[in-house]
């Protein structure tokens, strides 16, 4: 009974952020609300369970890498790098789009694909102003392209922090099973972004020559504050490159480098605090705890079994399901609790095949979530951080105009994955 009843509250809330009638941190609170009012959920669970409750190493990484692009936005450094990246593609919107999610991706590989987005949206509203360029198309290919990104190594999206976890897989296990489709990937999203976007890349030579004409040096405003911001921003980075040495969670990391710059400049806690994005993270406590009450029902256990019941010990009919089906689950639930959920059952079945053989379960198991978090607007925590900050901006980006491209994205990428894992492993 409790079941339908968490599957009836998720599937209303999920209707009422897609239709966007109302806003979808209320939704998330509302339905949080009535997981633990109805006894389907508890404090217990809901807050300090690894398993069903709110994952707060992903609220910290996100509340201490915002503080950390608060105090960063204060020296014009975001100024520099749009103008630097509007002067190298020449004023031309094709061009600028394919070097931002180039830009993306790549540094998506090292950071957390939430880091990225949130370093890079700010540079994307100010080259676009200058362009006169709507900035939606531009963030929707970005955060896309930080799920692609992400996907290729350990830190560059938090399900694959856990698989490395179950699975007892290394940074370069990663590097070298998944990095090269990723770099087909991205190229075929390149040539993609072409079409799917060809309405919003209008030329305009007199704004471009404008352009052209700016000197990016002029715009920092505070250099000592840059040298600091920047030399922290790169201790951080170094430490989440570093996770699997260290063994500190990129939230810890986060914390204290945010903690460490607020305290050693001169930025007031109320300046830093002031461009924390709140709604998103209440939005993100509320979606845990709902997916929780689904996983404390076993909703979610059960569909995972069904799946891995359903190959009858067959490896390459397993993979197959594992990544068409994680691709799905994916696009419906954030995809950290879903691959929390899930990579249990994949470690079993791991065990069952002989030798290395098993282990592609584990990469179809990171490609559909990591991919499959494209399809919708809430399939993957950097998209929920992206709508949040566009909407701050003045340009927000409904889920179902993220959700057009994002399901094209997402069969491609997903289609492209496919024959690699066939014919590498099977």
């Amino acid at each position: 009974m409790q079941a339908t009843v968490a599957i009836v509250i998720f599937l209303c809330a999920y209707v009422l952020i897609a239709t966007e009638k109302v806003h979808r941190t209320a939704v998330a609170l509302g339905g949080a609300g009535l997981m633990l009012l109805l006894h389907i959920t508890d404090a217990e669970d809901s807050f300090y369970s690894e398993e069903s409750g709110i994952d707060w190493n992903v609220i910290f990484l996100l509340l201490g890498m915002m503080v950390i692009v608060s105090v960063l936005r204060q020296t014009g450094v975001f100024e520099y790098v749009a103008i630097w990246a509007a002067k190298r593609a020449r004023g031309r919107p094709y061009r600028l789009m394919v070097m931002l999610v180039v830009l993306t991706a790549s540094a998506s590989a090292l950071l957390d694909n939430v880091t990225t987005v949130l370093l890079i949206a700010p540079v994307t509203f100010l080259v676009c102003e200058r362009l006169a360029l709507r900035p939606e198309p531009y963030l929707v290919a970005e955060v896309m392209a930080s799920n692609i990104g992400g996907t290729a190594t350990l830190v560059g999206d938090p399900p694959n922090i856990i698989i490395a976890s179950r699975g007892d897989l290394s940074f370069n296990d990663f590097l070298v099973h998944l990095a090269p489709l990723v770099v087909l990937l991205m190229a075929v999203f390149c040539l993609l972004c072409r079409w799917l976007f060809r309405s919003a890349f209008r030329y305009d030579p007199k704004l471009a020559a404008e352009v052209m004409a700016l000197k990016e040096r002029e715009v920092i405003t505070d250099r000592r504050l840059l040298v600091q911001g920047l030399a922290v921003l790169a201790v951080v980075v170094a430490a989440f490159v570093l996770h699997p040495v260290l063994h500190y969670e990129p939230s810890v990391v986060a914390l204290l480098g945010a903690g460490l710059l607020v305290a050693a400049t001169k930025v007031t806690t109320e300046d830093a605090l002031g461009e924390v994005e709140w709604p998103t993270l209440v939005f993100f406590a509320g979606l845990f705890v709902m997916v929780g009450g689904l996983v404390e029902t076993g909703v979610i256990g059960e569909v995972s079994e069904a799946a891995a019941d359903a190959t009858e010990g067959r490896l390459g009919a397993a993979a197959m399901l594992l990544l068409w089906a994680s691709a799905g689950l994916s696009a419906i639930v954030d995809n950290i609790p879903y691959v929390a959920t899930m990579s249990p059952i994949v470690a079993d079945l791991v065990r069952q095949y002989p030798g290395d053989d098993g282990q592609v379960l584990w990469w179809a198991l990171a490609l559909g979530a990591d991919l499959g978090g494209n399809a919708t607007a809430i399939g993957a925590s950097a998209n929920v951080v992206v709508l949040g900050i566009a909407a701050r901006h003045g340009s927000p980006i409904s889920f179902w105009y993220f959700t057009r491209y994002g399901l094209v994205v997402t069969l491609v990428t997903v289609a492209l994955a496919t024959p690699y894992l066939w014919l590498r492993y099977l």
